[in-house]
C-alpha cells in the first residue's frame, strides 16, 4: 500500500534547524548507488514445480528471473535503502510465482498472525501488476513475513481499494539474515489482454515500519510526475498462458434463528430457518466473464461501526462490504456517487457481467429488490424512506486514454412496482494533460417519477416545497428532471498543488441508485499547498499543510456558505508519530438564519511507540451551528482510540469518541452523543480466527454484542457461525424501572465454497 504524502504549509523556517548533515561514508554511500527508473526484466517459464513452504530450494526457481537495486523513496527521494531486497519471477501455465528474500535484522521485524488484509501496520511486500498498461486499474498483492496475504484495487480515479478480494496463495519465513515471502497467483484471478504474449506493467514494494514508515521499491519515482503506474517497470516474457475460462460456482447454505422484544414486553423467539443460495460466474476469456446469484445471503458479517449523527441532517454513507457488488467496483465509481450498490438493499436475484477488452471496460449489473430503500435529497436535509420491491439496472463504460486518463459513460434506471422510477445518464472523464496537470468532470442529467404514496412520509415533511414551490416533498407522483456537474483542474508536483473545482446539483436532481443526499447546490473552492521534507534530520520526517477557500449558493443565488480553512501536519522521525491540526472560520445561512463567526480549532495525532501499540487521539473546539435546534453552540468533539497487540495472534481495537453542544447564549446542553467500539480478533490458525464486537451508542442507550468464528479456506470459500445481541435501556411499563433489556437477538451460521470448474 503506497503512502502519498499529503500537500504542505509554507513557512515553518524554523524546522529547517532540525537538519542534520550525514556523514562522509554514508554520503559516498548514496554516491554510488545508482536508483533505476522504468526497469525491465524478461522472465521465463518455471525449471520445475514450486512449492510454497518459505525456503527457495525448489527446482522451479532455478534459472528466475530477479528484481534488485532497490530504492528508497519515502523518506528518502530515491536513495540506497538501509537494507536489501530481492525478488525472483517465473510463472507455469496457470500461475505467476513470485519470491521476495527481504533483508533485515530478523528481531526488528513486525510481523502479526492476523486475519486477511490486516496486514499493512506490518512489515509487508507487495506485488503491483497494470496487466493492459493504461495506468488506470492495477492489482496489489501483498503478505506479511508470516505469509498473511493482503490485496486491494488500484485506480487512478479513486485511489486504493481496500475492500477488493482475488484468490491467491501466500506462504512466509522469518530467517536468519531476515524474511522470506512466496506467493502464487492464478492467472484466473487477473484480467488481462486476449493475446499470445503479454508486457505487464509491474512494480516490487516493500514497507518497513520502524521509526518511520520506509518505503523501498524496484522502480524509482519521479516525485513531480502525478501518475504512479506510469513510473513502473515492464515485465515481458509472458506467452502462451491460460486465460482462466470456465466456470466458478459458489453455493451457501444460511441457517438462522431470530427473536425481538415484544410490544408487552416479552422477548419473542421465532422458528429456527434457513435458506440456499448460488452464484455461477462464467469467464468466456480473460476479459469478459458473466455472474448470477441466485436467493442471496447479504447479511452483514462484519458490522457496520456506529457513526456520530446527532448533529446531521443528511443520511450516512456507509462503504459495501458484500462480496457479488464489490466485484466491479472500480469500474463503477465516479466523482458523483452515481451508483451505490448499497441502494440494492435486499435483492433476491441480482446478475452482473464485467468486461475488459483493450482500452474499453464495460460493467451491467441488474437486481430484483425486496425491499428498496429510496433516499429524498433536499438542500438542506435528506430522508429515508422504505417502498417495497424494485428492479435496477446498472451500466457502465469506460474508455482508458492512458497515463492515467479516462472517459466514460453511466446508466442507471430503478423501477418500482406499482408505479414510480429513477433514471439517470452520465458523461465523466480524467484527462492529464502533462506529468503534473490534470482535469476531472462529470455530467449527470436525472429523471424521477415520484412513488404515489404520501403515506410513506409524515405531514409536516409533506407541506414542504422544492424548485420554488414547484413541486412537494411528500411522494404524490410528480414527475421532474434534474442535473448535477462538477469540474476540477489540479496541478500536483512532488513539493507542492493547487487546484479549483466548481460542483453543481439542481433543486431537482435525483440519484435513486447513487447516494446524493443533497442538492440545489452550487460550490465553489480553490486550494494551495505543499511540502517540506528534511531528508538529513533525526528529528523530522516533514512538514506539510494546505489552504483552502469555497462559496456555497443555492440555485436562486443566495450565498449559503462561504469558509476559509487551513490545514497543516508536522511528521516525526521517532513512533511513526504525526501531529495535525486545523483552523477553519465560515459564514453559513441554515434554516433561514444567518451564523456568522463559526469557526473551528481542531488537533490529533497518532503514534506507534512500539510494535503491540498504535494510539491516536482527536480534540476539537468551535462555535458551530446546533442544526437541529438552529441556535449556535459551543461544540467539543474529542475521542481516543488504540490498536493493541498483546500477543502476535490477538489485535484488540478500541475506540470512543464523544460530541457535545452547549448553547452560546445561555449554556443550556443542546446535545452529546457519545459512541464506544471495542473489536477483538484473535486469529487461533491460519483459518480459523474468533472475533467479537461491542459496541455501545449513547444517543439510542443501545448496547450491541457479535461473536463470530471464522473458518477461511479463501477470501469466497468461508464457514461463519455467530449471533448478534442488541440491547436497550428503558422502562417496560410505567411501573417499572429503567433497565437493560435484550431486544433482538439472532443466531446464525453459513457455509459457501467456491468450485472452480
Amino acid at each position: 500500500m503506497r503512502m502519498k504524502a499529503p500537500p504542505l504549509i509554507f513557512g515553518m523556517i524554523i524546522f529547517l534547524l532540525l537538519s542534520s548533515p550525514v556523514s562522509a561514508r554514508d554520503d559516498k554511500k548514496q554516491q554510488d548507488f545508482v536508483p533505476v527508473y522504468h526497469p525491465e526484466m524478461t522472465i521465463r517459464r518455471a525449471a520445475g514445480p514450486i512449492k510454497l513452504d518459505g525456503v527457495l530450494d525448489d527446482e522451479g526457481w532455478k534459472g528466475a528471473a530477479r528484481a534488485d537495486n532497490f530504492a528508497e523513496h519515502s523518506p528518502g527521494d530515491q536513495t540506497q535503502p538501509a537494507v536489501s531486497t530481492e525478488v525472483l519471477v517465473t510463472y507455469d501455465d496457470q500461475n505467476l510465482y513470485v519470491a521476495w528474500i527481504c533483508y533485515d535484522d530478523p528481531g526488528e521485524v513486525r510481523a502479526s498472525f492476523c486475519e486477511r488484509d490486516r496486514i499493512f501496520s506490518d512489515d509487508f511486500v507487495m506485488l503491483m501488476i497494470d496487466t493492459y498498461g493504461e495506468a488506470t486499474l492495477a492489482y496489489e498483492i501483498a503478505s506479511n513475513p508470516l505469509g498473511i496475504p493482503g490485496d486491494l484495487l488500484f485506480s487512478s480515479a479513486h485511489g486504493e481499494d481496500i475492500s477488493f478480494s482475488m484468490i491467491f496463495e501466500t506462504m512466509g519465513k522469518i530467517t536468519e539474515f531476515g524474511w522470506v515471502v512466496e506467493m502464487k497467483v492464478p492467472f484466473r484471478s487477473l484480467r488481462f489482454p486476449n493475446s499470445e504474449d503479454q508486457v505487464w506493467r509491474v512494480d516490487f514494494w516493500r514497507n518497513r515500519p520502524r521509526e518511520v514508515r520506509y518505503q523501498y521499491s524496484w522502480a524509482a519515482y519521479d516525485r513531480d510526475i502525478d501518475c504512479w503506474p506510469c513510473q513502473w517497470g515492464t515485465m515481458k516474457g509472458l506467452s502462451d498462458i491460460n486465460a482462466g475460462t470456465g466456470f466458478e460456482l459458489l453455493p451457501s447454505v444460511v441457517g438462522y434463528q431470530t427473536g425481538s422484544l415484544d410490544n408487552n414486553g416479552e422477548f419473542q423467539n421465532k422458528d429456527p430457518d434457513g435458506e440456499l443460495g448460488l452464484g455461477i460466474k462464467y469467464d468466456f476469456t480473460s476479459e469478459i466473464s458473466a455472474g448470477v446469484t441466485i436467493n442471496p445471503d447479504f447479511s452483514q458479517v462484519e458490522s457496520d461501526a456506529a457513526q456520530i449523527d446527532v448533529n446531521s441532517t443528511f443520511a450516512l454513507f456507509y462503504p459495501e462490504r458484500r462480496p457479488f457488488f464489490q466485484q466491479g467496483r472500480d469500474i463503477f465509481n465516479t466523482d458523483f456517487n452515481a451508483i451505490y450498490t448499497r441502494s440494492i438493499n435486499d435483492p433476491s436475484v441480482a446478475g452482473k457481467m464485467i468486461m475488459r477488452k483493450g482500452a474499453n471496460s464495460l460493467a451491467f449489473l441488474s437486481a430484483y429488490d425486496e425491499n428498496s430503500i429510496v433516499i429524498l435529497p433536499f438542500e438542506e436535509e435528506s430522508r429515508y424512506v422504505a417502498n417495497g420491491r424494485s428492479f435496477s439496472n446498472l451500466l457502465r463504460f469506460r474508455h482508458d486514454l492512458g497515463e492515467g486518463s479516462h472517459l466514460g459513460l453511466v446508466a442507471t434506471d430503478r423501477r418500482f412496482d406499482g408505479g414510480g422510477s429513477g433514471s439517470l445518464a452520465s458523461v465523466d472523464g480524467q484527462i492529464r494533460l502533462t506529468q503534473s496537470n490534470s482535469i476531472e468532470f462529470q455530467i449527470i442529467g436525472s429523471h424521477t417519477e415520484e412513488i404515489n404514496n404520501p403515506g410513506l412520509t409524515d405531514s409536516a415533511f409533506n407541506e414542504q416545497t422544492f424548485d420554488n414551490g414547484k413541486y412537494t416533498a411528500a411522494l404524490d407522483g410528480e414527475e421532474f428532471s434534474g442535473h448535477a456537474l462538477t469540474i476540477g483542474l489540479e496541478r500536483s508536483t512532488g513539493n507542492y498543488w493547487l487546484g479549483g473545482s466548481y460542483r453543481e446539483r439542481s433543486p431537482t436532481f435525483r440519484a435513486d441508485n447513487g447516494f446524493e443526499p443533497q442538492n440545489n447546490d452550487r460550490v465553489a473552492h480553490a486550494n494551495i499547498g505543499g511540502i517540506k521534507r528534511f531528508e538529513d534530520s533525526k528529528v523530522m520526517e516533514n512538514i506539510n499543510g494546505n489552504f483552502n477557500l469555497g462559496r456555497k449558493w443555492n440555485f436562486d443565488g443566495v450565498q449559503k456558505d462561504e469558509w476559509a480553512m487551513l490545514n497543516f501536519e508536522l511528521r516525526f522521525r521517532a513512533a511513526q508519530t504525526g501531529i495535525h491540526s486545523r483552523l477553519m472560520t465560515s459564514n453559513e445561512l441554515f434554516g433561514g438564519i444567518q451564523f456568522d463567526d463559526i469557526w473551528l480549532a481542531h488537533t490529533c495525532f497518532r503514534t506507534t511507540p512500539w510494535e503491540a501499540l498504535t494510539f491516536g487521539a482527536n480534540y476539537d473546539y468551535g462555535h458551530r451551528i446546533a442544526r437541529r435546534h438552529l441556535v449556535m453552540g459551543k461544540e467539543v468533539n474529542y475521542g481516543v482510540w488504540a490498536d493493541i497487540r498483546p500477543i502476535s495472534r490477538l489485535l484488540v481495537s478500541a475506540s470512543y469518541h464523544r460530541i457535545l453542544s452547549d448553547d452560546l447564549e445561555t449554556d443550556e446542553r443542546l446535545f452529546s452523543q457519545s459512541i464506544f467500539r471495542l473489536r477483538a480478533n484473535l486469529q487461533m490458525s491460519r483459518r480459523f480466527s474468533f472475533r467479537l464486537i461491542t459496541q455501545y451508542n449513547d444517543r439510542y442507550h443501545t448496547w450491541d454484542l457479535d461473536p463470530l468464528l471464522t473458518y477461511r479456506v479463501n477470501s469466497l470459500s468461508v464457514f461463519y457461525i455467530g449471533s448478534t445481541h442488541s440491547y436497550g435501556e428503558f422502562a417496560l411499563d410505567e411501573s417499572s424501572r429503567e433497565d437493560w433489556h435484550l431486544t433482538e437477538r439472532q443466531y446464525f451460521l453459513k457455509f459457501q465454497y467456491l468450485f472452480q470448474l
